[in-house]
């Protein structure tokens, strides 16, 4: 009887004891890190680190994955450290006997017993070394062990340890030292990995490089004591010199740093960069600078044009010159001529043109809009291909006239590039777009582009592998159709080339480019766009306070890095810029309604002429409005519709004396307008 009463309350006791020390474990739980104060890392498609970002304070924090550390490192490591690590509850007793006892034999401590579970409470919530500090790091000991698994336990010690300066955990450390991630190492990094944990400021290889030497040999002497070492490793480590202090990688510096802000809620981020031609690219830039002014700066970006995966992109050519932190491929900049080859497309497929038909170049005035040629030259009658391959002005903005200004602003908007119109826009930026009268950044230049060299079809550009891991491609907007991208493709591979450059149809193995160049006005931005092979690649070259250049235009200034980056490409991907299907042959016959450009003239306004001063001699008065257009029109005053007669005219009445814009609009959407005046003191006394 008796004895069952004992064990009762022994049992009461234990149970009791077991719920007060849950309840102690719930209201003070061990301070486990959020997952957000690791340092993210962007890499490239291969896996490659292109970027790494440091965490609070500056520190680098990266975080551990035992999956990909390697191997040796982490049995070294437990057999150094923690030797019984998957077998004990975050306190291993046996460890903690032997180190009092052999501190007490030596008279000064010799080890301090502690298991990594331990060693990672002390990390996560510091206190001075004290007989107490110890005991409270085997209560939280316990609790992380019942909170964690043990690889969650291990993989969060060598995410938080220190060594040295600003350098927590193996990875930053491996990166600092070795300039490389640790998933293949040597025997003396894995000592030296090892031994700085310890003492992190004393051993410091960058800073007490003896030190460092030190504690490396005394770690490969324990190691090959238990068989991870040869038994000379010690002994050979002390001729070598500690590692020298390293920079973290640093490529891609603007586009990583736009991917880790797309997703703030992840540490790893996997792009479709390729380092290779990442690096290619930015050293084409960095090759320019020495023969350009000290404020100049250069953007580029490579793309795969099947999967619009973005290989390789460069928001400025040296983060040391004016604007070199700006990432300038995701600026608003006039794209110059860089928008015909699409104006061209559209008139194609609309049956206005083709790329033989001949087309005027000679003066022509458009409601107040005059264009003129770059070289201030006109060239009379020329083919719709001659006046792309040149690049003159006035064909263009008369075959945007036929296609619709705001059609065409409209297809590019839903293509992923809308243009920017200037605030003060008025009734002509509509036509001005086809010289760059409009702004677009470099990036949404690439979508264009990679959308002529995917037989027309817009679709978003791809920033993460895992966009593309379903090989759905998503949907698109059918800017052109294939036939009139293929023939706009074939006219631009026959442009001239230039200087120095022989055509890829005469020099085996060069790369063999459909281009176009743009200078916008004042000479404040050159471009280059062009498709080599499988790949996209556009250039952009100016000041990033947008301040002009004088004289410098696209050809000169952008184009021929143009071509050496298609170079670089085919020296790093063998043949992936040679185009992959011969060009459509243009036709030498061309029908009878396509030998002409041919359009139907844009609403000209006759009543009231733009500027006028109308009288009104009543109130109520109405006016008839009349214009020159090839169809019906629909009429606006002040935004407005415009009601008809009984005659079925336009019959305008003023509310009253003032200021009005009248507009015509055709049923294509071209529009024309008028600002007039309409005074009377029969209507409203002034």
């Amino acid at each position: 009887m008796f004895g069952l009463g004992r064990a009762y309350w022994i049992i009461l006791a234990t149970l009791s004891g077991l719920v007060g020390l849950l309840a102690l474990d719930r209201l003070l739980p061990p301070p486990l890190p959020d997952a957000g104060s690791v340092s993210a890392v962007v890499r490239d498609r291969n896996g490659a680190v292109l970027r790494a970002f440091p965490v609070e304070e500056g520190r680098w924090r990266l975080a551990a994955d035992i999956d990909t550390l390697d191997p040796d490192f982490l049995a070294a490591l437990l057999a150094y450290e923690d030797e019984r690590f998957f077998g004990h509850w975050g306190v291993d007793l046996p460890a903690l006997m032997r180190a009092s006892r052999d501190s007490l034999a030596a008279g000064r401590i010799v080890s301090g017993g502690s298991t990594i579970t331990m060693q990672l409470a002390r990390l996560i919530e510091p206190r001075e070394r004290t007989f107490g500090a110890k005991l409270i790091q085997m209560a939280r000991a316990l609790q992380l062990e019942l909170r964690l698994t043990k690889r969650e336990i291990l993989e969060l010690y060598l995410t938080l340890a220190p060594y040295g300066g600003n350098l927590e955990g193996v990875r930053a450390a491996s990166w600092a030292y070795f300039g490389r991630e640790p998933d293949d190492l040597t025997i003396d990094q894995i000592a030296m990995l090892i031994a700085l944990p310890q003492s992190p400021e004393a051993r410091r290889p960058d800073r007490r490089p003896g030190q460092a030497v030190l504690a490396r040999s005394r770690v490969l002497e324990r190691l090959a004591a238990v068989g991870l070492a040869r038994d000379t490793s010690a002994a050979d480590a002390l001729g070598d010199p500690a590692p020298r202090r390293r920079a973290f990688p640093s490529d891609a510096w603007h586009a990583a740093d736009d991917l880790r802000r797309a997703r703030p809620d992840r540490h790893d981020h996997v792009s479709t960069l390729d380092r290779a031609l990442q690096r290619m690219l930015q050293d084409r830039l960095e090759s320019e600078l020495p023969e350009t002014g000290p404020d100049v700066q250069f953007a580029a970006m490579v793309i795969d044009t099947q999967s619009r995966a973005v290989r390789a992109m460069a928001g400025s050519a040296s983060r040391a010159r004016p604007g070199g932190w700006i990432d300038l491929t995701d600026r608003a900049r006039s794209p110059g001529s860089t928008l015909k080859p699409f104006i061209y497309g559209m008139a194609f497929d609309d049956g206005l043109a083709a790329p033989g038909t001949r087309i005027a170049d000679l003066p022509r005035r458009y409601s107040g809009y005059q264009p003129d040629n770059f070289d201030r030259r006109f060239r009379g009658d020329v083919t719709i291909a001659e006046a792309l391959q040149h690049s003159l002005n006035i064909p263009a903005v008369t075959t945007l006239d036929g296609v619709g200004a705001r059609r065409f602003n409209a297809a590019l908007g839903f293509a992923g590039a809308r243009p920017l119109r200037p605030r003060q826009a008025g009734q002509d930026s509509g036509l001005a777009v086809a010289l760059g009268g409009a702004g677009l950044t470099l990036r949404q230049v690439g979508v264009l582009y990679a959308a002529l060299g995917d037989g027309g079809e817009a679709r978003p550009l791809a920033w993460y592998e895992d966009e593309l891991d379903t090989g759905v491609a998503p949907g698109g907007f059918r800017l052109l159709s294939a036939e009139s991208a293929d023939e706009i493709m074939a006219v631009l591979r026959r442009a001239p080339h230039p200087g120095g450059r022989v055509p890829a149809l005469l020099a085996r193995g060069a790369p063999d480019i459909a281009f176009k160049t743009g200078t916008s006005y004042g000479f404040r931005d050159a471009w280059a766009a062009g498709i080599a092979g499988r790949y996209t690649i556009v250039v952009w070259t100016g000041r990033a306070d947008g301040a002009p250049r004088d004289g410098v235009t696209g050809r000169e200034a952008a184009l021929p890095l143009l071509f050496r980056i298609a170079d670089g490409i085919s020296q790093v991907e063998p043949g992936s810029a040679m185009t992959g299907t011969p060009d459509p042959a243009l036709p030498d016959a061309l029908p009878e309604t396509l030998t002409a450009f041919q359009q139907d003239p844009a609403p000209h306004i006759l009543f009231p002429p733009d500027g006028a001063e109308i009288w009104s001699d009543r109130a109520g008065r109405g006016f008839i409005l009349s214009a020159q257009a090839a169809g019906p029109l629909r009429w606006y005053a002040d935004g407005q519709r415009v009601p008809q007669n009984a005659l079925g005219e336009a019959l305008w009445t003023p509310t009253g004396p003032g200021f009005y814009s009248v507009s015509a609009i055709d049923e294509t959407g071209r529009e024309a307008r008028a600002s007039v005046r309409v005074r009377g003191s029969a209507v409203r006394a002034e």
